[in-house]
């Protein structure tokens, strides 16, 4: 058998799995596990890091909202990169080691003097662009090995252990925090994690060197002609459209954790914690929205709109129950965006173009998600306008996604 970074198509039939899908899945859910202890425990403390280092609300919005932005507008490029030259090995690996590396360098930020901001978004924004790098290639592996067992119930799975990693980061940055009073030795102490990540990746890769094998014709296809975003469905582009009215109204959590210190809710080896039960939601609701939309299909997503215009009036309102509450909306929300919705990206296009479509689709997101970290940075301290244009975005998500659903056709 070939891997599918070499090019060369499989030929003659493949006599078993290297892994049962299963286990596959599994494996890919670990490495995500760790790897997410990394990032997600950096992004659980970014605002008030950012702050720390003299960043306002406006900054701390652009700095995240660009983050998610370049994290998912790459990925226009990386997408058909994957799928013209078949590398999507190459790319998961690289990805995930810029993550490893880039989160623990931000313990050096404080140490900087007058360029420790500067250092920071750097960092930050580099280790979004490892996000973008990887994840097409990610998905489009992991999509191969969930066909196999329902996509929904896969992509639900690795999305549970990819959100026992996003928990337990947050609860290592906490210790940390309160232990030495300071956020840097929390972002050195990630370097563990990240390693691990990477053994696991390695192991993974010499195991499942060609995960076409759980596809009906067994093996990924050979390298050919850059694939085209303009052959993608009509109704893939619907879809992705509303995703994108979506993105722009779920405010970043940077926000939302400087929402918290700012107005003294909650001390700051508190926010972590905060974010881990955000995690927790987000585990909870892509693990049963994936099921549901293997039994009862994707209108299962017209919920989501609806959750994100409840966010902003949550969450910024001068309470903290309230915020408490705000921020579990948006960790459901965030968790259907993250694993169901991916679902129905990759059962709308052939698989030949599912890198291509995932880097369509998160560059659409990245766009809004962009627009959407201004949008709350800058309308911070005015709740009922956000809460206004986040509504009136989600109803324009709403009607998209209604057109998209009712449009829909699944290629063979």
């Amino acid at each position: 058998m070939q891997p599918a970074d070499s090019g060369a198509p499989v030929s003659g039939p493949v006599p078993h799995w290297p892994l049962p899908p299963w286990r596959a899945i599994i494996a890919f859910g670990l490495v995500s596990l760790t790897a997410d202890m990394v990032y997600e425990g950096a992004r659980s403390i970014t605002g008030p890091l950012l702050a720390g280092l003299g960043a306002t609300a406006l900054v701390v919005g652009l700095v995240t909202g660009a983050g998610e932005g370049i994290a998912l507008v790459f990925r226009l490029l990386f997408g058909p990169l994957a799928d013209r030259t078949r590398r999507y090995w190459t790319l998961t690996i690289a990805g995930y080691a810029m993550t490893a590396v880039c989160v623990p360098l931000l313990a050096v930020a404080p140490f900087a003097g007058g360029a420790g901001l500067a250092l920071a978004v750097l960092l930050i924004l580099a280790e979004r662009a490892g996000k973008a790098v990887r994840s097409p290639a990610k998905s489009a592996l992991l999509a191969y090995a969930a066909g196999a067992v329902g996509r929904g119930k896969g992509m639900a799975v690795h999305k549970l252990l990819d959100q026992l990693g996003a928990f337990a980061g947050p609860l290592l940055v906490a210790a940390a925090v309160a232990a030495t009073s300071a956020i840097w030795p929390a972002m050195a102490l990630l370097a563990l994690p990240g390693a691990v990540a990477m053994a696991l990746l390695v192991w993974l890769r010499r195991r499942v060197p060609d995960p076409g094998v759980y596809e009906t014709g067994g093996t990924t296809a050979a390298p050919s002609a850059a694939p085209s975003a303009m052959r993608l469905p009509r109704n893939f582009y619907l879809f992705a459209a509303s995703a994108g009215a979506t993105s722009a109204g779920l405010v970043t959590f940077g926000v939302i954790a400087f929402h918290l210190t700012e107005a003294g809710l909650v001390p700051l080896a508190a926010v972590p914690l905060v974010y881990a039960g955000a995690m927790l939601a987000e585990a909870a609701a892509a693990l049963a929205t994936g099921w549901a939309y293997d039994r009862r299909g994707a209108g299962v997503l017209l919920a989501l709109p609806v959750l994100v215009a409840l966010v902003p009036g949550l969450a910024f309102s001068p309470g903290l129950w309230a915020v408490l509450a705000g921020v579990a909306v948006w960790g459901i929300a965030t968790g259907i965006q993250d694993s169901t919705v991916k679902a129905l990206v990759a059962d709308l296009v052939p698989a030949e173009q599912r890198a291509t479509a995932y880097g369509v689709f998160a560059a659409i997101q990245g766009g809004a998600a962009l627009a959407g970290g201004a949008l709350a940075g800058g309308l911070y301290g005015r709740t009922p306008v956000l809460v206004a244009a986040v509504g009136a975005l989600q109803l324009t998500a709403l009607v998209l996604l209604a057109v998209a659903l009712r449009t829909r056709t699944t290629p063979r």
